[in-house]
């Protein structure tokens, strides 16, 4: 098929380039965001493809399904950035990458809580500037914590086993009891007593209506003082401005996370010789105990390697079949919703 990539990076180019020497489809790659302005780049191209800050609304498909696009393909797993009931009565399908590798998702949650305890940034910064006095680095033992995990899926429950293997005692919630998350001896409560009860709290569900803002002024209260919150799911998980009231009184001790609710103006970009003018960002910034990265959770080679290849699959898949494994479905997901 033809196929446009929009807000393709120079590592998309290669894992794409490189994996599409297996499936040969023709692919011209743009460097810009899809959007209003740049849409019509896609038309006359059977298949565009589309990262998480790449937003098509109702006004969007409809200039592509008029140019001959018949296939919109997710190089992600979230798909809340399109106008998914205006794609079906379109008739342009939606094919996403369900999984790429929920090892780095869930390694890169260690390395934000190992940085956090450790002081490993402010002790990097101190050491170049040839301080190597270790005061206010204490840090704690992860052996013996208590954990919980909020949503224990593929990546939430790798997640347990690599704190399992640190000594930590595992508290999970979700509505699903992940039989290998019970078999490394993760007894599930409710919200409200992993809140209570863990001394780090990671989240790794989705986000839903039922989950944004999961992480309030409420949830908040109802932590440990002192407590480790980690993000490296879905930024609406937690409300920003909570979390820095919650850093301000000292109820939450650390804060890690790699998603942030207003993510898609800043993530993935250089906007280092700009004025941010997110201040609730900006805010966020300003505390030593808060570690933010840009939505680098998934960014290994295999991860890359396996977006790569599922995303030529599905469009492969479309293409002899009409249909696709992977396809979103408007009334399943509308449900999920």
């Amino acid at each position: 098929m033809k196929v446009a990539f929009f807000n393709a990076k120079s590592y998309d180019r290669y894992s794409f380039d490189l994996a599409n020497e297996r499936y040969q489809h023709e692919i011209v790659f743009f460097e810009c965001h899809l959007s209003h302005e740049t849409v019509s780049l896609a038309i006359g191209f059977s298949a565009i493809c589309i990262f998480i800050n790449d937003y098509l609304d109702a006004e969007m498909l409809e200039i592509l399904a008029k140019g001959g696009t018949k296939l919109i393909a997710l190089r992600s797993a979230g798909f809340n950035h399109v106008d998914l009931a205006s794609a079906s009565k379109l008739g342009v399908a939606i094919v996403r990458v369900p999984a790429y590798s929920p090892f780095a998702v869930a390694e890169h949650t260690v390395a934000l809580i190992l940085s956090l305890n450790r002081k490993v940034h402010r002790a990097y910064n101190r050491v170049r500037e040839g301080n190597f006095s270790i005061e206010g680095l204490l840090g704690f033992d992860l052996h013996g914590a208590t954990v919980g995990v909020v949503g224990t899926g593929r990546i939430g429950a790798i997640f347990a086993q690599i704190m399992k293997g640190f000594g930590c005692t595992l508290i999970g919630y979700d509505a699903y009891h992940n039989p290998s998350c019970l078999d490394q001896g993760m007894t599930y409560v409710s919200l409200p007593e992993l809140l209570a009860q863990s001394d780090i709290i990671s989240l790794h569900c989705p986000l839903t209506p039922d989950t944004y803002h999961l992480i309030d002024d409420r949830a908040i209260a109802q932590m440990k003082t002192g407590v480790m919150l980690i993000n490296t799911s879905r930024g609406g998980l937690i409300d920003t401005q909570a979390a820095i009231d919650g850093l301000k009184s000292g109820t939450i001790g650390y804060l890690g996370i790699d998603v942030y609710e207003q993510e898609s103006d800043l993530f993935f970009e250089d906007l280092s010789n700009r004025v941010i003018q997110d201040d609730t960002f900006q805010r966020l910034l300003t505390f030593p105990n808060a570690i933010v990265t840009g939505h680098q959770a998934f960014f290994t080679r295999q991860a890359l390697a396996n977006i790569a290849d599922t995303t030529l699959s599905n469009i492969t898949e479309f293409e002899q079949n009409g249909t696709c494994l992977n396809e979103v479905k408007v009334e399943k997901a509308i449900a999920a919703k």
